[in-house]
């Protein structure tokens, strides 16, 4: 479902960004905005980045091979990094750059009542696409808040998705407000500041989806919760006394890795520790579907850990 509704809300992100990105460049064309300027280059990063993320599924899902014995889920953590690199230099640097400099050398706006009919509709068509990943998102997030969905989600799309469709809207919003005090104060300045506002809003989200990116990038193990059930479902059997130490790392969205040592009952014939150490694993696979490589040391108990 993760992977279904994450491919959706690309999809419609990607065809709101190219629309809108066309849009915006006959618009700074006509008006010669920095602000709309910005906004251009932000959107036609967007749309590239949708690509990215669309080919980060697609090539997550080769077979293993004897070089990466444990496949290639983790190509979605890195195109979601790269992505995030992005947004950072093609959107925000670039909008600074923008804005600093017209802020500097203000310079008037020509039909500015194109920038914000071109504005209006983009604002219009980013509410869709943002609006289709939050749909999308509901659907994996459960009760976490929306922020903690954002930091604790081992699905990158969806966060990535979701950040830059925010940041999107609320560049438009700043871009509107650029132009439109523009026009009312006469002071064409406030172009230059609506974009530097624009660059600081990208930046902040880029640092944002680096730093998450990058964690699941190097490897995340289970949540509290989850790894609770790991532990409860290893132990449940007559068999195995308990756990001595555990480790858990997702490899991809879709599949996690557990090793973990287990205390068992004295006494037990060969036989019947491979049979409780079967058993663990299918109980482990039922709770947690994810838990697709499971690892699991025999041991007696020693007392320690």
């Amino acid at each position: 479902m993760a992977a279904n509704g994450g491919t959706k809300a690309i999809l419609a992100a990607l065809v709101a960004n190219a629309g809108i990105a066309v849009a915006k460049f006959v618009g700074f064309l006509i008006t010669g905005s920095s602000s709309m300027l910005a906004e251009s280059v932000h959107s036609v990063a967007d749309t590239s980045n949708q690509g990215l993320l669309l080919l980060g599924q697609k090539t997550s899902r080769r077979k293993a091979t004897r070089e990466h014995p444990f496949g290639y889920g983790r190509d979605r953590y890195f195109y979601s990094f790269i992505v995030a690199l992005m947004l950072f230099t093609l959107g925000s640097a670039f909008a600074l750059y923008e804005g600093i400099h017209k802020v500097q050398h203000p310079e008037e706006l020509t039909s500015p009542v194109v920038a914000v009919v071109i504005l209006v509709v983009a604002i219009g068509l980013e509410i869709y696409s943002f609006r289709t990943a939050i749909v999308e998102s509901r659907k994996v997030k459960g009760d976490a808040t929306w922020w903690g969905f954002i930091r604790k989600s081992k699905t990158p799309e969806l966060p990535v998705v979701l950040l830059e469709d925010a940041g999107a809207l609320f560049g438009l919003v700043f871009a509107l407000m650029g132009v439109g005090l523009s026009v009312v104060t006469g002071e064409p300045v406030w172009d230059g500041i609506g974009t530097v506002m624009i660059g600081v809003l990208l930046g902040i989200i880029a640092i944002i989806l680096i730093i998450e990116m990058k964690s699941l990038l190097i490897g995340e193990g289970s949540g509290e919760g989850e790894l609770s059930a790991i532990t409860a479902e290893l132990t449940a059997g007559d068999d195995v006394d308990r756990v001595i130490h555990i480790r858990t790392q997702y490899i991809g969205p879709d599949e996690l890795l557990v090793a973990a040592k287990l205390a068992m009952r004295p006494g037990l014939e060969m036989s019947e520790v491979s049979r409780a150490i079967n058993d663990a694993e299918s109980r482990v696979r039922s709770t947690v579907p994810v838990a697709r490589l499971i690892y699991l040391e025999p041991d007696l108990d020693r007392g320690g850990s």
